[in-house]
């Protein structure tokens, strides 16, 4: 996973960097987004991994899929498709979103609880996320039931981890010891 963040950084740069120029990151990340989930397809990654099919060709069919391409995007998947990157546009399109949340001093928070959060209860904790972390907050809400109550959220390398179960195994562990 590493050598893929490694292969897409110069990648994520240059598009943000365009992007940023532009005052277009709106139309890139919604475009980086399509050539990730299009490239991601067992289909597609069988296509672009085949010795048979061209640079050109690959262009032409991606192109299509992502619903039709301005000559920027499509001069970039040319760029991708000649250095055999097509299969690095997810790490792209992370590491795109990552740099444009940190320009936009947004923060992207993963809220997986126990049971469905309801809005006061999402709004209650973006507003105290915000204050913690010092950006807007943006939460992207799961549920999982082996949580048995809590929560855990992840921002970036922060995780904080405040689910039944993680109680359970610290008192466990305390015990046992």
């Amino acid at each position: 996973m590493a050598e893929l963040s490694t292969l897409a950084r110069p990648y994520a740069k240059a598009v943000f960097e365009r992007a940023v120029a532009e005052g277009k990151l709106a139309e890139w990340s919604a475009t980086l987004n399509a050539l990730a989930a299009v490239t991601s397809v067992p289909e597609a990654v069988q296509l672009i991994s085949s010795p048979q099919v061209s640079d050109t060709q690959l262009v032409e069919v991606i192109s299509v899929a992502c619903g039709g391409l301005d000559v920027a995007a499509t001069n970039f998947l040319s760029l991708l498709a000649g250095n055999n990157r097509l299969l690095v546009a997810t790490a792209i399109a992370d590491q795109f979103e990552a740099l444009r949340a940190k320009a936009e001093n947004r923060v992207d928070v993963d809220v997986v609880s126990a049971s469905e959060l309801n809005q006061a209860q999402k709004d209650k904790l973006a507003a105290a996320l915000k204050q913690r972390l010092g950006s807007d907050v943006r939460l992207s809400c799961s549920v999982d039931a082996e949580l048995m109550g809590g929560a855990v959220l992840k921002a970036g390398d922060l995780v904080i981890d405040g689910s039944l179960r993680a109680d359970l195994q610290r008192l466990a562990l305390a015990v046992t010891h």
